[in-house]
């Protein structure tokens, strides 16, 4: 398979600083590499440059950094619609507020080849705010509420031509959700696993029902990687940590199951946070993970000593 790495230092969204230096951290622990080794042919696009920004401000006055986030939306919706034409593109972020741009773009693409999109969102949070309900002004809490066409975003985000269907976004890891996100969840359409029921049925259970859903429809896949997916005992690199996450079998069996499936057309990885690493745990956890869903399998793995 073709893909392209395409780097989105974004790190506004955020609370905390560092995610702008997660594209460099995932090149750093090998990811082009390790997708070669498997027999993809990856051409590394750098990173995006941002648009330029509009004098914008909020009546919600926790809202901070608007005019840049909507910036970088407008800038990655074309993005993500360009290069999605003839490969699989591979967003490395930054903190989630890119994903806002990249469905969006991926929508636009998926509707013109007349296939519906769906969008597994991997995450400790559900990112269903809209500018009027955060009280925190993170945006990288807002991307699901924007691109599936939540109010809320009129006036400020760009208009939104192709929104993903709620009921085509399964979001599996959640262990925290604020109260006003409950409440829009509650009759959104969005399939919300969170970590009880993975350990009440097990995440190939969840996971499976979700993959046949895309398959019957005909759908595209995109996958987005929040790396407070993770328990942070594994995965500390991150400034949003929540403990009780996924656990290394878990993780991997997902993207083991992704890749068999042969559903997946992109990928974010988002909200890694090198500042936070132990020696680059992390990059390297993540760049793992990303070859399980491109096929490495478990039989190939080596032997680690120590």
């Amino acid at each position: 398979m073709d893909c392209k790495l395409i780097g989105v230092p974004l790190q506004i969204g955020a609370g905390q600083l560092g995610c702008e230096m997660g594209p460099s951290a995932l090149r750093i622990a090998g990811l082009k590499a390790a997708l070669e080794e498997l027999g993809h042919d990856v051409a590394d696009l750098g990173n995006v440059a941002l648009a330029p920004l509009r004098d914008l401000q909020h009546p919600n006055a926790a809202v901070h950094h608007l005019s840049e986030t909507v910036a970088w939306t407008e800038t990655l919706i074309e993005t993500a619609y360009r290069e999605s034409a003839d490969a699989m593109p591979i967003f490395l972020g930054g903190d989630h507020a890119l994903s806002a741009g990249t469905v969006a773009g991926l929508s636009r693409r998926s509707t013109e080849q007349g296939r519906p999109l769906f969008v597994l969102w991997l995450d400790a949070h559900t990112d269903f705010h809209t500018l009027e309900t955060t009280r925190s002004g993170n945006l990288h809490g807002t991307p699901v509420a924007y691109y599936t066409g939540r109010t809320g975003f009129e006036g400020y985000f760009p208009p939104l031509t192709h929104p993903v269907d709620p009921g085509n976004v399964c979001m599996i890891g959640i262990r925290s959700v604020d109260p006003a996100e409950r409440a829009a969840l509650k009759d959104s359409g969005v399939t919300v696993h969170d970590m009880r029921m993975i350990d009440e049925h097990g995440v190939a259970v969840l996971l499976r029902d979700f993959l046949a859903r895309v398959e019957a429809a005909n759908g595209m896949l995109h996958v987005s990687f929040d790396v407070d997916f993770l328990d942070p005992s594994i995965a500390p690199a991150v400034g949003t940590t929540v403990p009780g996450g996924a656990t290394f079998r878990e993780a991997h069996l997902v993207m083991e199951m992704l890749h068999d499936s042969g559903l997946v057309s992109s990928l974010d990885l988002v909200e890694l946070n090198p500042f936070l690493d132990e020696r680059g745990r992390t990059a390297t956890l993540m760049v793992d993970l990303t070859a399980s869903l491109m096929g490495k399998r478990v039989l190939d793995r080596p032997t680690r000593a120590g």
